[in-house]
């Protein structure tokens, strides 16, 4: 962007230029080239006038000067000069203005005097006379007045003499005509020259390329660090990282695509945990059926045999043995409708968790003959908590049947101070919490796994002839 802003400024800046070349060389190409100067005769009268005044006002100062004194022509022109400009300057702006000798060297004036320099133009014998100089380049109006002084010899006047001149000079003030072939004068007099033209566009695109730059960078600076979060962002999700998430930093069309992301990253999440907990459905349906066509049939029949089996023999020592064999038979028949609970799907959403959990008691009264109370309460819990908990009771009451060989079993769920406690109580053999596993595999260790996922606590008491108490308690969701 910063390259774009620049690139933008320098094409801008060309065009105009361009554009005004294209304007102005055909005009300086056409014109004569040489400038002449006519000057105006009532300026030139005007200096002369200046300067006849100024050397009147000069001589009367020599004069008395010279009465009171008997100073040499030269000193008494310097002290002339030193009062004339001792407290001002010239009085026409831009005018300049000497006192010389009728020599010519210079001996004041309303610019300092280098030594030994001299006018610039020639006295000829001091008498009144005005000009302009041929100079292109710094034409100027001139005029030259004499200074005279009267001395007296004995008790009568000499007469009037010239003890020097007072020169003025001022810039030409006339109209231009052009003729010749000059073409600089030409073109720095119409039109400030070709340079005039170029040099400002150059002086804007030098200072438009470092500043567009440093313009550009900090304009850009952070909103290409937020781009480029983005770009992590999308990159992370695109390798199955779901958790990706960027803050959002602002309103603008970035901020707006960083809460887009978010909420997409959200609904890709929901959206991959659902077909993920749908294809986990599957799957148990399937081996639930399975089970069912094949291992729970196959348990039937071996169940009968053993019960005709029992009935037939007569012999005392084997009678024993085949019922023993139908005990075995029976007791595994009961873990295995057990286990196809377990497995059986229960719909949550459309049934809520209330009439979920009465469900589930209900199947397990009816196929595995246990008397089960319930005390279920209305809570508010978020709809993962709710799966949870259905899959903890439904856990809790599969081992309570089927390696407890309970046969009451207490439900409850209440809530109390923002938690919602859920309560699984059974009247079956119970067991030892330190030797679990040896016994209830990873049962218990996925319901602790469910709770603390959700902020909650879990808890299992149970003693070898005591039965069992599950507990787990979970964060309320406000109402």
């Amino acid at each position: 962007m910063a390259v774009s802003y620049v690139a933008l400024s320098t094409v801008v800046v060309v065009a105009v230029e361009a554009v005004l070349l294209a304007i102005f060389v055909p005009r300086l190409r056409s014109a004569d080239q040489k400038v002449k100067f006519v000057v105006g005769q009532s300026a030139t009268d005007a200096v002369m006038q200046r300067a006849e005044t100024e050397g009147a006002k000069l001589s009367a100062a020599a004069e008395r000067l010279a009465g009171r004194s008997r100073l040499g022509d030269q000193k008494l022109l310097v002290m002339v000069a030193r009062q004339r400009f001792a407290s001002s300057r010239a009085d026409v702006a831009g005018e300049t203005e000497l006192v010389a000798t009728p020599r010519g060297e210079v001996v004041g004036g309303s610019t300092s005097p280098r030594p030994g320099s001299t006018l610039p133009v020639s006295i000829a014998g001091a008498t009144s006379r005005s000009g302009t100089t041929k100079d292109p380049h710094r034409p100027v109006d001139w005029a030259i007045a004499p200074i005279t002084a009267y001395r007296a010899g004995g008790s009568q006047h000499v007469g009037a003499q010239v003890i020097g001149v007072v020169y003025l000079q001022r810039p030409l003030s006339g109209t231009v005509v052009k003729s010749g072939r000059d073409p600089v004068a030409a073109i720095d007099t119409t039109f400030g020259g070709a340079g005039g033209v170029l040099l400002p566009g150059l002086i804007i695109l030098g200072l438009l390329v470092p500043m567009g730059a440093l313009f550009g960078l900090l304009s850009t600076g952070r909103l290409i660090q937020r781009v480029r979060r983005l770009v992590a962002g999308i990159t992370s999700m695109a390798d199955g990282d779901l958790s990706a998430r960027i803050p959002v930093s602002g309103g603008d069309e970035v901020g707006r695509l960083e809460d887009g992301f978010n909420r997409m990253a959200e609904r890709l999440t929901a959206a991959v945990r659902a077909e993920r907990a749908a294809a986990r459905q599957a799957e148990r349906t399937r081996i639930a059926r399975e089970l069912h066509d094949s291992v729970s049939q196959d348990l039937f029949s071996v169940n009968l045999l053993a019960g005709g089996l029992r009935e037939a023999i007569t012999d005392g020592e084997l009678r024993s043995q085949a019922e023993s064999l139908e005990r075995t038979v029976g007791r595994t028949m009961r873990e295995m409708r057990a286990m196809l609970l377990e497995l059986r799907p229960i719909d949550l959403e459309d049934a809520g968790l209330a009439l979920a959990l009465d469900q589930l008691c209900r199947a397990y009264e009816a196929r595995l003959g246990v008397r089960i109370t319930t005390d279920v309460g209305l809570v508010q819990l978020r709809p993962e908590a709710e799966h949870a908990v259905l899959r903890l009771v439904q856990e809790a009451l599969g081992n309570a049947t089927r390696h407890g060989d309970a046969e009451t079993i207490e439900l409850s769920l209440t809530g109390d101070g923002g938690r919602v406690e859920v309560v699984v109580r059974d009247d079956g053999r119970g067991f030892d919490p330190a030797r679990a596993g040896e016994r209830h595999g990873m049962g218990l260790g996925l319901m602790r796994d469910r709770v603390t996922e959700l902020g909650g606590t879990f808890q299992v008491v149970s003693a070898p002839g005591q039965g069992t108490v599950v507990r787990a308690r979970i964060p309320e969701v406000a109402a």
